[in-house]
């Protein structure tokens, strides 16, 4: 995780400075206000990997005499012939789409299809022919 904390903080760094440049350089708010608050959140996302790292042990990827062995072995579960994934993306892009346009009903129909499809994600592995029983 302190290989993730550092590469975070180093483009909050980079964006703060970016955004000292940009608004002595160019005198525009918006654009040093949304430099300011990329450099906020990229330093909060840092600063949770710095904080998990202390109190985790350190992993192979942080150690410089680790093997590369060390790091093998079961990363998780993947679903190999889901849909759902295809389904969540075609639901979040109605989402944004009704967003841009700030259609009322096709936001109500995207919020659906959104809870059905990410629920359907969700609950894959413990309704019909998959579930355990």
């Amino acid at each position: 995780m302190k290989v993730e904390a550092l590469i975070f903080n180093a483009i909050g760094v980079l964006c703060i400075a970016a955004a000292i440049v940009y608004g002595l350089w160019s005198r525009e708010p918006i654009g040093t206000t949304a430099l300011v608050l990329s450099g906020g959140l990229t330093f909060l996302i840092g600063g949770f990997f710095w904080f998990v790292s202390r109190r985790i042990d350190a992993r192979p990827e942080d150690r410089k005499d680790a093997d590369i062995a060390e790091g093998a072995g079961e990363l998780g579960f993947f679903s190999p012939g889901s849909y759902w994934p295809f389904a969540v993306a075609l639901s979040a892009g109605l989402m944004g789409l009704a967003l841009a346009f700030f259609h009322v009903w096709m936001i109500v129909m995207g919020v659906a299809a959104l809870l059905i499809t990410v629920g359907g994600l969700l609950f894959e592995y413990y309704v019909g022919q998959n579930a355990r029983g």
